[in-house]
Parts: structure tokens; sequence; C-alpha cells
């Protein structure tokens, strides 16, 4: 299984530490945040990563170099000035993930999830994790209904940033889109979300509930916050 982390995104809410470095490169706990991911995948046997990258995109190969010193082979998506959002950075990363199902983390996040134990294939075209929702998202993204995650229901969770996708899941992008904004640029720039809700709709979307440490590092604040529970925790 390969693994494409999100790490595109242009970092506005985390301004002014984002300006020179990419939120994925900021650090917590001593290192940056997506070199946690990094490790964890390599420990769940994962060895072959794509990077998504855009805003300050040459700051990547220096840090990360080609993945080698976690036993990685590391390759990068390059999307251009304008991040592609997650689906049309999804599809422009294809040619690197290739045919079978791979996992997807969002960059800047934090999580002790055991990346292992998510499935090499999903039993549809996706599998998601969910969290409890957080202060800042209340009112959550999806429910889960034993094993599958529906687009509504009561008690719904927040997407984790972390699931394991079939590249089919994107076969029929431009009927789902349509003419959404960014969807006729070249290469498209699209959400993620709306083809997870119409797979959803046909059921073909499962998930998990995961009920260890997670973060959204989404402002100074949190980032701070993250970086004084993992110091405190060494």
């Amino acid at each position: 299984m390969k693994a494409l982390i999100f790490a595109a995104g242009l970092g506005e809410r985390m301004r002014p530490l984002t300006d020179r470095t990419p939120k994925p490169l900021l650090v917590a706990g001593g290192k940056p945040l997506i070199v946690w991911h990094l490790e964890r995948l390599a420990s769940a046997g994962i060895r072959e990563v794509v990077v998504n990258v855009s805003w300050l995109a040459d700051r990547f190969a220096p840090a990360l170099g080609d993945g080698g010193r976690w036993g990685l082979r590391l390759h990068y998506s390059h999307e251009g000035a304008t991040p592609l959002e997650t689906g049309g950075g999804m599809l422009h990363a294809l040619p690197l993930l290739g045919d079978a199902p791979f996992l997807a983390i969002n960059g800047d996040i934090w999580s002790d999830h055991d990346l292992a134990s998510l499935p090499r294939v999903p039993a549809g075209d996706a599998h998601l994790v969910l969290v409890d929702n957080p202060a800042h998202h209340p009112d959550g993204d999806f429910a889960l209904d034993r094993h599958q995650v529906r687009a509504s229901g009561a008690d719904r969770l927040t997407f984790a940033g972390i699931g394991v996708y079939r590249p089919a899941l994107l076969a029929d992008w431009r009927d789902v889109v349509g003419g959404a904004p960014g969807a006729d640029a070249s290469p498209p720039r699209f959400r993620l979300a709306p083809l997870l809700r119409a797979a959803m709709d046909r059921g073909a979307v499962s998930g998990e509930y995961h009920r260890g440490a997670w973060t959204d590092v989404g402002t100074p604040e949190r980032l701070a916050a993250l970086d004084a529970a993992l110091a405190g925790g060494r």
C-alpha cells in the first residue's frame, strides 16, 4: 500500500507562522508535523509516500529528502501556485499512487491512531476515521451507523483526515462536482467531500471511531497546545 499526505494548503489561518514555512513543516514535540506521519506510516509497513505540495513547495525536499531516513521512498506531486483542494489534489496524485487502494492523511493533523490497523482494502470506495467533535467544529461532518458512514444522521462525528481510498472513488468526479468553481481548470480543482457524500449515498463508505488523541492543528494556538502536550509526554 502507498500513502498520500495532503500538504499543499496555503496555511492562511496559521499566519504569520506559515509565511515562510508550510504548515506540515511546523514543529510540534520537537519534530515537524509531517515527520510524525512519516514515522507512523513507516511503522505501519508503508514504503512509498506521495506528498502533494503547492505553497512553499520548494521547502519540502530539503527538509525531507527522499524519505530514506525513515525507510520510505518519497514522491512529490507538484500542484502549481494554486492548491487543487483535496479532490483535485488526490486526482492529480493518482499517477504516482497507482491502481491499488491507498491511505491518505491530512498533513496538518496529529493523532496517535495506529495506521497499521486500517484495512488495506476498503469494503467499498473508502474507509474513514472519525473522532469526537472538537470545540471549533461542534456540528461534526458525518454520522457513523455501526460500520457505515452516512452523510447525515444523529450524533455526527468529525472526519479525522485519515482514510483509505480506492482510486475508483474519483472515477465519476466530473458528474458529482459538476460546474463547481475550479472544476474546469487545468488541472481541475475540487473538494473531496462531495465525492464522499455521493459514495455514502450508495453505501460505499465504511468507517471507524477513534477514541484516542487527535488534533486539527489549524491555528497557532492549537499548535502551541499540541507542542506543550507532546513535550509534557516525553
